[in-house]
């Protein structure tokens, strides 16, 4: 009886944990870290270009809008 409330509470909280962070998650690559060391279109986990700006302080990286989100608004606005 035990397990098998632990797994329904256990599940209920996966799934609320889940559904919580995926907006976050979906905000979190807007900004792209870019330069040698990562490539094209570069390291794009940071939701503010604050964020991506500190996180390129004293590196010979600069920072811009991941392509994603850049050419996917062009793409809605043209339909």
């Amino acid at each position: 009886m035990y397990r098998i409330l632990f797994a329904a509470v256990s599940t209920i909280l996966i799934l609320v944990t889940v559904g919580s962070l995926s907006p976050a998650v979906a905000a979190a690559d807007r900004y792209c870290l870019q330069g040698r060391r990562w490539g094209h279109p570069g390291n794009c986990q940071f939701a503010t270009l604050q964020q991506c700006r500190a996180a390129a302080s004293g590196t010979h990286a600069s920072c811009g809008v991941n392509p994603r989100h850049a050419f996917g608004r062009s793409q809605q606005g043209r339909q």
